[in-house]
C-alpha cells in the first residue's frame, strides 16, 4: 500500500539473457500465465507487455526475449524485440541469477546496451532460493553497472516478490492508470493460444527440435464472436524446417502431437472459458528462421513504427 496519496503508473522493462527467469518472473508478478516457460533458452519471441494493478499502482511489465548474440535472422529479430523495448519504460529491472560467479558473454551484451540507456536500473537477482551467497553476484553486477537499487526474488516460489513490486513502484511517475484494470496483457487470445501451442512443443520434444517450430494460428472462430457457436474452432499450423523434425512432432503413430493438442486444449479453455477444437497441422518451411519474410508472417518480426 502507498501512503503519499498519489497514483502511480509506468512501465518496467525486463532485460537478461536467455533462460534466466523473466518469464517465471512476470507470470509470478501478474499471476497468470502471459509468457510461456521452457527450459530452453530464447522461448520468448516477442515483447509482451503484462499489466500489474495494486493499491494506488499499476505497473506495465515488458517481457522481453533474452539479449544474446545471435546467428540467424530469428536471434536478431529477438534481440531487437528486446533491445527496442528499452524505449519504452520508465525503469529497467536487470534480471540475473543469484549465483552469478562471472559475466557472461550475453550478460557483457546486454551491460554494453544498458550503459546507454538514460533509465535507471533494478538489479534482480532471480533463483535466491538456490543461491548460497547471491551478494557475491549483486557485487559482481554493481562493478559493472551503476544500480539505483538491488532485489533478491525467486520467482519460482514468489520470495522477495512483493518487496520488488515496492522498490519498482518508488521509480514510476505520478500519472493515471495506462490500461484498464481488466487487462492483464496486452494480446489478444489468439497470440496466446499459438504460444500454449508452441509451448507444448517444445516440452514434448525435448532437444530434438529446439527452436525450428513456430505456430501459426490460421483460423479462430470463438463464440464470443460467433454467438451462434458452442465451441472455440482453432486451426493451427506448426512450422518446422526439415521433414525429420515432422516426424518427430508427430511421434509414433501420431501419439506426440495428440498428446500437444490434448495439453494444449486443457490450456486454451482454462484460458478463455469455451470448449475447444484444436485441429493441428504440420508444415516443412525450409530456413524459416533465415527468411526476414517468414518472421514477418509469422508475427515474430514485428512492423516498428
Amino acid at each position: 500500500m502507498r501512503g503519499d496519496g498519489l497514483f502511480r503508473s509506468g512501465t518496467v522493462v525486463l532485460a537478461g539473457r536467455p533462460n534466466v527467469g523473466k518469464s517465471t518472473l512476470v507470470n509470478r508478478i501478474v499471476e497468470f500465465k502471459a509468457s510461456i516457460v521452457s527450459d530452453k533458452p530464447q522461448t520468448t519471441r516477442n515483447a509482451i507487455r503484462c499489466v500489474y494493478n495494486g493499491e494506488g499502482l499499476q505497473i506495465v511489465f515488458i517481457d522481453t526475449p533474452g539479449i544474446h548474440l545471435p546467428r540467424l535472422a530469428l536471434g536478431k529479430a529477438l534481440v531487437d524485440a528486446a533491445t527496442g523495448a528499452l524505449e519504452e519504460g520508465d525503469l529497467v529491472c536487470y534480471v540475473a541469477e543469484a549465483g552469478d560467479r562471472t559475466i557472461s558473454p550475453e550478460d557483457g551484451e546486454i551491460i554494453s546496451f544498458l550503459e546507454k540507456t538514460p533509465l535507471p536500473i533494478l538489479l534482480v537477482l532471480n533463483k535466491c532460493d538456490r543461491a548460497k551467497t547471491p551478494e557475491t553476484a549483486a557485487s559482481l553486477y554493481k562493478n559493472r553497472l551503476p544500480l539505483a537499487g538491488t532485489a533478491f526474488v525467486s520467482a519460482k516460489t514468489g520470495e522477495g516478490v512483493p518487496g520488488l513490486i515496492s522498490l519498482v513502484a518508488g521509480f514510476l511517475p505520478e500519472g493515471p492508470p495506462l490500461y484498464d484494470e481488466d487487462i492483464i496483457v496486452d494480446r489478444p487470445e489468439k497470440f496466446i493460444a499459438a504460444e500454449i501451442i508452441r509451448e507444448k512443443i517444445l516440452r514434448l520434444t525435448h532437444e530434438e527440435v529446439p527452436h525450428s517450430a513456430a505456430v501459426e494460428i490460421e483460423e479462430y472462430k470463438s463464440p464470443d464472436e460467433y454467438p451462434e457457436r458452442d465451441v472455440l474452432f482453432i486451426r493451427a499450423v506448426i512450422y518446422v524446417e526439415r521433414e525429420g523434425q515432422r516426424r518427430i512432432i508427430i511421434g509414433d503413430k501420431g501419439a506426440r502431437i495428440r498428446e500437444a493438442g490434448r495439453l494444449s486444449r486443457i490450456e486454451i479453455e482454462a484460458l478463455t472459458g469455451h470448449k475447444v477444437y484444436l485441429d493441428l497441422w504440420i508444415k516443412v518451411r525450409p530456413d524459416w528462421r533465415r527468411s526476414e519474410g517468414d518472421l514477418r508472417m509469422l508475427g515474430i518480426k514485428e512492423k516498428r513504427p
